[in-house]
C-alpha cells in the first residue's frame, strides 16, 4: 500500500514549501509560487528541474495529471448515509471493483444499513469488504484512492478521515448540489478504469491546518486511540501548563459565530502576530479557495479557483458598512481570539463538524496545510470549475439582450 506522491511541493505551509509523502504514484506536473519560482520536491532531496520547468510564468493548472508507478490495489468507497437511492449504485460499484481484484474499504456502519444487511444476493461481496470505524481505526496508510458516492458532503467527510496526506479522490454526483462531485455515475466502469490506468487530470485543493488551544477549566477530556475532544486527531496537552490543543485539517472553511447568544460576536483577528481587525457581527468565515463557493459565497465573498494559493476572510453580517471580504496569501498564519470586551463566548466549527465553544483565553490558529486534497477531474481543473459554476450555481445566468434590427440601426444613425 502507499500514497500517490506529488512531485511538486505545495506552496503555503507556514510560508515554506510543504511536501506530500512518497508512495505508489505521482502527479507529473510542477507548480509555481505566485512569484514564479519553481517548486519541486520528491523525498529528502530535490531532483533536477525538468525541461518544462517554470521559468518566470505560472504553470497551466490543466497540466496536472495523475500517474501511478504501480497499479493501485486498494480503494475506499464513501457513500452518503440514509439515502436509499444510493444502495444500487453502491452495490454495482463495489461489485465492479472486486471483479477487478481491488481491495475495497468501507465504513462499518455502511454495511449495517438494513437494506444492505438483508440483501442475500450481495452477501458474497459483503464478506470481502475491509471495514473501519471513524475516530477509532487508522486507515491513512492503507488506501490508494477514494471514490465518493453522494453530494459535496461526502468529499468533506473523506477529507476529515485523513489528517495527513490524502489519496486522490474521485467523486460521483449523486447528491443535491454536486459542486465538488463532477463525475456522472452512468458510465462509472470506464471512468474508474481511466483513473486506475492513470489517465486523469487532478486539481490540488488546499486545506487549512487549524490549531485550537483551550484553557483547561477543571474538565477532564476522554482520549480514545489518540483522538481527543470531538474526535479530533493530535489532541493532547500543550507545552504550556493548563492548555489543551486540538488540530484539524479543513477543506472548506472554519466558521466562528455567536452561537445561541443574542449579542454580537466580538473577536480579534491577528495576521502573523499583528492585530488586523476586530469582527463585530454574527461571526467570521476563514475559507480555502474550495470553500469560497460554499458559506463564504452566501455571505457575499468572491469565488476563487482552487488553484489559487490563498485564504479568504469573510465577515458574517458585520455591524459595519465598510467591512468587505479580503483575500490573504496562503503562507500567512491567522489567529482568532475573543476580544477582551466580548460580552459572550463564540462557537467554532470545521467544515460543519466538531462544533465547540470558544471562551476567553482560547485561541484558533489557521494557516494553509501542507497536505492538499487531490481531486480527480472529469476534464481539467479550469473546465470542471466553470462547468460547476454554471450548472450548480447558475453563475451569470440571464436572458440575452436582443440585438437591433437593421431598420432600427439605420434610424439610430439617421
Amino acid at each position: 500500500m502507499g500514497r500517490p506522491r506529488v512531485r511538486q511541493a505545495w506552496p503555503g505551509c507556514c510560508g515554506r514549501a510543504g511536501r506530500l509523502p512518497a508512495g505508489r504514484g505521482y502527479l507529473a506536473s510542477h507548480l509555481c509560487d505566485p512569484a514564479g519560482a519553481e517548486l519541486i520536491g520528491d523525498g529528502m532531496s530535490d531532483p533536477a528541474p525538468p525541461s518544462n520547468a517554470c521559468t518566470g510564468h505560472i504553470q497551466d493548472p490543466a497540466s496536472q495529471r495523475l500517474t501511478w508507478n504501480k497499479s493501485p490495489k486498494s480503494v475506499l468507497v464513501i457513500k452518503k448515509m440514509r439515502d436509499a437511492s444510493l444502495l444500487q449504485p453502491f452495490k454495482e460499484l463495489c461489485t465492479h471493483l472486486m471483479e477487478n481484484n481491488m481491495i475495497v474499504y468501507v465504513e462499518k456502519k455502511v454495511l449495517e444499513d438494513p437494506a444492505i444487511a438483508s440483501d442475500e444476493s450481495f452477501g458474497a461481496v459483503k464478506k470481502k469488504f475491509c471495514t473501519f470505524r471513524e475516530d477509532y481505526d487508522d486507515i491513512s496508510n492503507q488506501i490508494d484512492f477514494i471514490i465518493c458516492l453522494g453530494g459535496d458532503g461526502t468529499l468533506l467527510y473523506a477529507s476529515s478521515l485523513f489528517q495527513g496526506s490524502v489519496p486522490p479522490v474521485m467523486a460521483f454526483h449523486l447528491g443535491s448540489l454536486g459542486f465538488l462531485t463532477p463525475f456522472s455515475f452512468e458510465n462509472f466502469q470506464s471512468q474508474v478504469t481511466q483513473v486506475i490506468e492513470g489517465n486523469a487530470a487532478v486539481v490540488l485543493r488546499s486545506r487549512l491546518k487549524v490549531r485550537v488551544v483551550k484553557e483547561l477549566r477543571g474538565k477532564k477530556t476522554a482520549v480514545h486511540n489518540g483522538l481527543g475532544e470531538n474526535g479530533s486527531q493530535a489532541a493532547g496537552l500543550d507545552m504550556d501548563v493548563g492548555k489543551q490543543t486540538m488540530q484539524y485539517q479543513v477543506l472548506n472553511e472554519v466558521v466562528i459565530d455567536r452561537g445561541p447568544s443574542s449579542y454580537l460576536s466580538n473577536v480579534d483577528v491577528y495576521l502573523d502576530g499583528h492585530l488586523i481587525t476586530t469582527v463585530q457581527g454574527d461571526g467570521v468565515i476563514v475559507s480555502t479557495p474550495t470553500g469560497s463557493t460554499a458559506y463564504a459565497a452566501a455571505a457575499g465573498a468572491s469565488m476563487i479557483h482552487p488553484n489559487v494559493p490563498a485564504i479568504m476572510i469573510t465577515p458574517i453580517c458585520p455591524h459595519s458598512l465598510s467591512f468587505r471580504p479580503i483575500v490573504v496569501p496562503a503562507g500567512v498564519e491567522l489567529k482568532i481570539m475573543l476580544s477582551p470586551e466580548a460580552r459572550n463566548t463564540a462557537w467554532v466549527s470545521f467544515d460543519g463538524r466538531k462544533r465547540q465553544e470558544i471562551r476567553h483565553g482560547d485561541s484558533i490558529s489557521i494557516t494553509t496545510s501542507c497536505y492538499p486534497l487531490p481531486s480527480i477531474c472529469v476534464r481539467d481543473p479550469v473546465s470542471d470549475w466553470f462547468e460547476s459554476l454554471a450548472q450548480c450555481l447558475h453563475w451569470n445566468v440571464r436572458k440575452k439582450q436582443a440585438h437591433f434590427e437593421e431598420e432600427e440601426e439605420e434610424e439610430e444613425e439617421g
